[in-house]
């Protein structure tokens, strides 16, 4: 930025590729894998996902920062991404709703945010051999060193990062924010008159407009750790449970994969991104890692109950692998890019998941009638036709 200090920065990837650039906020060295997000806006809404801890995001959108930080779109209470990486900061921010700019907030949570490097480059790389290690650093000019850092790095495969960003305790969601849990205030028992739903959300990193959509549709919304048993999630009466998005390798989760198995066919479960591989593996089946994943809010998703095509907001590094589910179960949904899975039903067990964010943030809103359809299988007890 102008009138302040440069500070050098390199970006060395696991296959040798070096990016030079500038460091427009903070300092140090971090690691994690290098992921590239197609968004044109939302950058606050993907710096507080906690589903990228453990992850480097580049920004394809040329210039980031113009439009400053405020505290309404925040999806969590912090940063959780390793490093950040744009072409060019914007570090004039011109939005009436801007409290903060980029660089102060970036620097607020003690994360990397780096600017320079040729963002187009990079992504095609990225493209072309699948999602790298790397290790983004101000402290060192020597590209060996960080190279054998990098290599000894041991990504995202096999890795609980649920652990590091689920809640420690079970709260409340109230009035759009959490609240502590007081004595009397949540019955094991039924649930009240002057509350419809209960709904238990298993936290494997949720963001906050999960629970607004849930809040704004009149549910109780009863916010548990990702270790949770599944006697524990009953234990509260539910009427219906959803499994949150969250970072990591699904297939690195037995815990939470066994809780939720021995909830199936109890109650209405509805899961988002990584709660769909979560249930997904719970009924039978398994899962993969993608070349580069989908990390955007452009994803074209074929609707095959509708027949329609809706536009969704994406960001996940692995998918279920629909034929290595036994059982009955149906496709609902499909990526029209690569034609992964990106919806499934099991109507015998009340349960349904996507693997977009049907509650966007950023993103369009094509999909937020999902919350509709938990909503009726809640009260009907029974899949929507």
């Amino acid at each position: 930025m102008v009138g302040e200090e440069r500070i050098q920065a390199l970006l060395v990837l696991e296959d040798g590729s070096v990016y030079r650039g500038n460091a427009f906020a903070g300092k140090g060295e971090v690691l994690g894998e290098v992921v590239f997000n197609t968004g044109m806006t939302g950058y606050q809404e993907i710096l507080t996902d906690p589903s990228y801890k453990g992850q480097i995001v580049l920004m394809t959108c040329p210039l980031i920062g113009n439009t400053g930080i405020n505290p309404e779109d925040m999806e969590s209470a912090g940063i959780h991404l390793e490093g950040f990486i744009v072409r060019e900061y914007g570090g004039y921010p011109s939005n009436w709703r801007s409290r903060q700019d980029l660089k102060t907030f970036l620097e607020a949570h003690d994360k990397l945010g780096v600017e320079g490097i040729d963002t187009r480059a990079l992504t095609r790389r990225i493209r072309l051999a699948g999602a790298m290690r790397g290790v983004l650093s101000t402290e060192t000019g020597n590209v060996d060193r960080l190279l054998q850092r990098v290599r000894a790095y041991p990504g995202l495969v096999g890795r609980d990062l649920v652990k590091a960003v689920t809640c420690r305790e079970p709260y409340l969601w109230r009035d759009g924010a959490p609240r502590k849990i007081a004595a009397g205030s949540v019955s094991t028992g039924t649930s009240g008159a002057a509350v419809r739903r209960r709904v238990v959300v298993l936290d494997c990193g949720v963001k906050h407009n999960i629970l607004r959509h849930l809040e704004k549709r009149g549910c109780e919304i009863l916010v548990l750790p990702a270790t949770a048993a599944g006697e524990d999630i009953l234990a509260w009466k539910p009427d219906g449970v959803l499994l949150s998005n969250g970072p990591g390798d699904p297939a690195a989760l037995p815990y939470i994969v066994e809780a939720v198995r021995t909830i199936l066919g109890k109650v209405p479960i509805f899961g988002i991104c990584l709660g769909h591989q979560i249930l997904g593996q719970a009924a039978g089946g398994r899962t993969a890692k993608l070349k580069f994943g989908h990390h955007g809010i452009n994803q074209p998703v074929k609707n095959h109950r509708s027949g329609g095509v809706e536009i969704t907001s994406q960001n996940h590094g692995f998918v279920v692998l629909p034929e290595s589910l036994p059982g009955e179960r149906e496709t609902i949904q499909d990526n029209l890019n690569d034609r992964t899975s990106e919806g499934l039903r099991y109507p015998a067990l009340w349960a349904f998941s996507v693997q977009y964010h049907p509650e966007a943030a950023p993103g369009p809103h094509d999909a937020e009638d999902l919350f509709d359809e938990f909503i009726r299988l809640m009260d009907d007890g029974r899949m929507p036709a």
